[in-house]
C-alpha cells in the first residue's frame, strides 16, 4: 500500500471554497477506574507582549507518560537534525509546534488556512479573524462543509498568532503594526462561542449588524442566525467598542434553538481546557472540560450522544456537520464512554486442529526463508518490521523453534540498528533523529512526508508493535531498545508537557481520532485515512508499554486505541445511515476524513479495493473490533471487490470478510489458501493470513 506524501492528487471532490480537486487529501494489571487528567499548561506561554493570554491553568496529569526529567535524557542522547525546516510563522514563541493537529494550518505555511472547531469553520484574515456554521452538502462521492466566513470581524490587525493551546481550545495573539498586543481571540472545539478579549480599549468591526435583543445582540447571514453578546463595550451596528479587558463574544445560533438562551452561557467566556480519561474493566471513559467562570454550551458529536450522563442536558438545539448532527448541552464537561478494545500482539491459536498446525508450519517455515531485506524508509521499515513479528509469534506459538530463532535475528538485527542512539552520526538510513525546530523524532530515510510529521503513528505505531512482540517475553530486549524505542513513543503520546514533545501529537480527544497530515496546507482541515493503521498505532503502543513496564503509558495506550477503534468505526467503516447526512451518498464506507469534507477516495487509487483496503490494514490480532455488524461486513466487501480478491487488498479483505460468520470465514480461509502471492501485501504472509483466518472467531 502506497501513498503519496500529505498534498498529492485527492478525490475528486473539494468542499465549496476549499482547494481544487486535486488537492486531496495500556500497565498490563489496570487498577479499577485509573483515571488520568491531561492538560496543557505548557503551551501557553506569555503572550508576545509579555502578557499572559486569556488561556486556561489546566489539570496537570495524574500520572504524567515521559515527564520532563524521563525524556530529557534520551532526547540529549540521541542525534539532532532537522531534516526538513517547518516555518511556523504563526506561532508565538515558547510554544511547541502544534504538527497534526485541528488547527495547525493556522501555524504553518506562508498563509493561514481555515480550521474546523465543529461547530464552526474559523479562518484568519488579513486584519482579524471570520467565522460561521458550515453549510453541508451531500453528493454520491463527498459530504462537505467547507469554509464559511459568515462572520467577518475586523480587529484593526497587523499580524496574528497563536499564542497558546491546550486539549481543546486555541487562543490567538492579534497584534499592530507596531507589534503591540490588541487582544486575544480565543475558540474551542465543540464550542459555538469565539470570544475576542481586548487588551487595550479599542474596537473591532463587521460588515454584519447587530441588532439589540435584550441583553444580546443578534443578525442573520446565509440564513444563518448569529449572536454577540459584550461585556464591558457597547455595539452600534457592526462596530463594537471595548473597554480594556472587555469582551465579545460571537456565536451561532441553532436553526432549532434560542439565541437568548446561547447568549446566557456565554455571559462566561470559554477561557482554555483539560482532558480526563479512564480505563475501567471493559468501558473507557474521556471527559473534556471546558475553563470558564460559569456553564457553557458545547456540541456532542454523533460518537458521544449515545453515552452521554443522562443528567446533561441537551436541549439546546442542534447544529449541523459533515459527520452528523451536533447535539448541543449546556455544562461544563462533555464525557462519553466506549468499549475497551484490548491491545493484543498475537493471534489465539488454540483451537486449531493438527492438520491446520501442520499446514501452518509449513507456511510459516516458507514464509520466514522468503523474508526479503527490511527496506530503510520508515513505512515500508516498518511494516516488514511487523510482519516479521507476526511470523515469530506464529513461529515460537506453533513450536517451529528454528525458524523463531532465524527470523528473531533478522529482527534484532534490524532493530539494533533503528535503535543506536547515535545511528545517524555515521549512517544516512535505519537510524532516527531529534529535530530541535520541530520537536519530534524523525527516522532516515523519511517517506510520504514524514520529515514533515504526516503519518508519524502509521510508521511509528508498526515499530513499537514488533518491539512490543519481541520484547514481551525478552526483557533484555525492552532495555536495549528503550533509549529510542520510548522516544518514538513519546513522539506520539506524551502528555506531560516535557517541551521535547507536543502532547498527544497526532490525537484530537473531541474527535476521538488522530489527524496524519504535519501542517494541514490545506483549506479542508486536516485529514485522516487510515483509521486502522492509526488503530496499530496505538496497539502498538500498548505492547511496547507492556514489554518495558510503563504503567501509565499502557492506560494511555488502552485509552487512544478504544478511542480510535469506536470512532474508526462510527465514521469510517460503519457510518450511522439514519443521520440525514450520508442522505444521497452512495458508496458503504468513509475512506478519508478532513476537518471540512469526507471522501469516498484516497491519496493513492480510485479503486474499491483501496477505499476498504486502507480501513482494515494490517489486520493486526487487535483488529477484531471490526467485527459485530455482519451485514454491514458483507456490503463493505461487496462492493470493494465485486466478488474477487483477486487484486491489490485481496488479502486483507478476505481477513476482514472473514468477520462476518462462519461461513464467511471458512469460505475465506479456502480462498486464502489459493490466492496469487502477488496479491498478499508486502506487510502480511501467506502463514499470517492463513492463521487469521483459521483462529478468528466471527461474530
Amino acid at each position: 500500500m502506497r501513498r503519496p506524501p500529505h498534498r498529492a492528487a485527492a478525490p475528486d471532490t473539494a468542499a465549496p471554497g476549499g482547494p481544487a480537486a486535486g488537492l486531496r487529501h495500556a500497565a498490563l494489571a489496570l487498577t479499577v477506574a485509573l483515571a488520568v487528567a491531561v492538560g496543557g499548561s505548557a503551551c501557553t506561554p506569555g503572550t508576545p507582549d509579555g502578557t499572559d493570554p486569556p488561556t486556561p491553568s489546566t489539570d496537570a496529569s495524574s500520572t504524567p507518560v515521559f515527564p520532563r526529567t524521563e525524556v530529557a535524557p534520551l532526547v540529549d542522547a540521541v542525534t539532532h537534525r532537522t531534516v526538513k525546516p517547518l516555518a511556523t510563522k504563526r506561532l508565538a514563541g515558547g510554544l511547541v509546534p502544534p504538527t497534526n493537529r485541528w488547527f495547525s494550518g493556522l501555524v504553518f505555511g506562508e498563509q493561514p488556512q481555515p480550521v474546523f472547531p465543529l461547530p464552526l469553520s474559523f479562518g484568519l484574515t488579513g486584519k482579524g479573524f471570520a467565522f460561521g456554521q458550515p453549510t453541508v452538502t451531500t453528493t454520491a462521492k463527498n459530504i462537505a462543509g467547507g469554509f464559511k466566513p459568515d462572520v467577518d470581524v475586523d480587529l484593526g490587525a497587523a499580524s496574528t498568532v497563536v499564542s497558546g493551546y491546550d486539549a481543546l481550545t486555541v487562543t490567538l495573539a492579534s497584534t499592530d503594526t507596531g507589534g503591540k498586543v490588541l487582544g486575544h481571540t480565543t475558540i474551542a472545539e465543540g464550542s459555538p462561542f469565539v470570544t475576542y478579549t481586548a487588551a487595550e480599549a479599542g474596537t473591532l468591526t463587521s460588515a454584519l449588524p447587530f441588532t439589540a435583543e435584550g441583553d444580546h445582540f443578534t443578525a442573520t447571514a446565509g440564513g444563518v442566525g448569529y449572536g454577540l453578546v459584550v461585556h464591558d463595550g457597547s455595539v452600534e451596528n457592526g462596530t463594537v467598542a471595548l473597554e480594556q479587558d472587555g469582551t465579545a463574544t460571537f456565536f451561532v445560533v441553532p436553526a432549532d434553538g434560542s439565541a437568548a438562551a446561547l447568549a446566557a452561557l456565554a455571559a462566561d467566556p470559554v477561557t482554555g481546557g483539560s482532558l480526563g480519561y479512564a480505563v475501567d474493566g471493559d468501558e473507557v471513559s474521556t471527559s473534556l472540560t471546558y475553563t470558564t467562570g460559569g456553564r457553557t454550551a458545547f456540541a456532542a458529536m454523533p460518537h458521544q450522544q449515545a453515552t452521554l450522563d443522562p443528567a446533561l442536558a441537551c436541549d439546546l438545539g442542534t447544529y449541523p456537520s459533515i459527520y452528523g448532527t451536533l447535539k448541543v448541552c449546556s455544562g461544563t464537561t462533555l464525557a462519553w464512554t466506549v468499549p475497551r478494545s484490548p491491545a493484543t500482539g498475537e493471534l489465539d491459536l488454540g483451537a486449531l486442529d493438527a492438520d491446520e498446525r501442520t499446514e501452518l508450519a509449513t507456511q510459516v517455515e516458507a514464509d520466514v526463508e522468503a523474508t526479503p531485506a527490511f527496506p530503510a524508509d520508515t513505512y515500508f521499515g516498518g511494516k516488514a518490521l511487523y510482519r516479521a513479528a507476526m511470523l515469530y509469534r506464529l513461529a515460537r506459538q506453533l513450536g517451529e523453534e528454528d525458524a523463531a530463532a532465524r527470523i528473531k535475528t533478522r529482527l534484532t538485527d534490524t532493530l539494533a540498528q533503528w535503535t543506536d542512539p547515535q545511528g545517524c552520526a555515521t549512517r544516512t538510513s535505519f537510524c532516527f533523529v531529534y529535530d530541535e525546530q520541530a520537536h519530534g523524532l524523525v527516522g532516515l530515510t523519511p517517506s510520504f512526508g514524514s520529515d514533515e510529521f504526516n503519518d508519524h503513528h502509521f510508521h511509528y505505531g508498526y515499530f513499537l508493535y514488533a518491539a512490543g512482540v519481541l520484547a514481551q517475553d525478552d526483557s533484555e530486549l525492552a532495555t536495549r531498545y528503550a533509549p529510542v524505542m520510548d522516544l518514538l513513543a513519546a513522539d506520539l503520546a506524551s502528555s506531560a508537557g516535557n517541551g521535547a514533545f507536543p502532547d498527544q501529537r497526532v490525537f484530537d480527544a473531541y474527535a476521538s481520532h488522530s489527524w496524519a497530515s504535519g501542517t494541514s496546507p490545506f483549506a479542508d482541515g486536516n485529514n485522516q485515512e487510515s483509521s486502522s493503521e492509526a488503530v496499530t498505532a496505538w496497539t502498538g503502543l500498548a505492547l511496547w508499554a507492556r514489554a518495558s513496564g510503563n504503567a501509565g503509558l499502557a492506560t494511555e495506550a488502552d485509552w487512544l486505541l478504544s478511542s480510535e477503534a469506536h470512532s474508526g468505526l462510527a465514521y469510517w467503516t460503519n457510518v450511522d445511515r439514519g443521520q440525514p447526512v450520508y442522505d444521497g451518498f452512495d458508496h458503504q464506507v468513509v475512506s478519508l476524513n478532513w476537518g471540512g469534507k469526507r471522501d469516498y477516495g484516497t491519496w493513492f487509487s480510485a479503486e474499491p479495493a483501496a477505499m476498504l483496503g486502507i480501513l482494515v490494514i494490517p489486520m493486526s490480532p487487535a483488529s477484531t473490533y471490526l467485527a459485530g455488524d455482519p451485514a454491514q461486513i458483507e456490503a463493505n466487501v461487496a462492493e470493494a471487490t465485486s466478488g474477487t480478491f483477486d487484486q491489490k487488498f485481496g488479502d486483507y479483505l478476505l481477513m476482514y470478510s472473514g468477520l462476518a460468520g462462519e461461513e464467511q470465514r471458512a469460505a475465506a480461509l479456502e480462498l486464502a489458501r489459493g490466492l496469487d502471492a502477488r496479491w498478499i501485501d508486502d506487510g502480511n504472509s501467506r502463514a499470517y493470513l492463513l492463521a487469521w483466518l483459521m483462529s478468528v472467531q466471527a461474530d
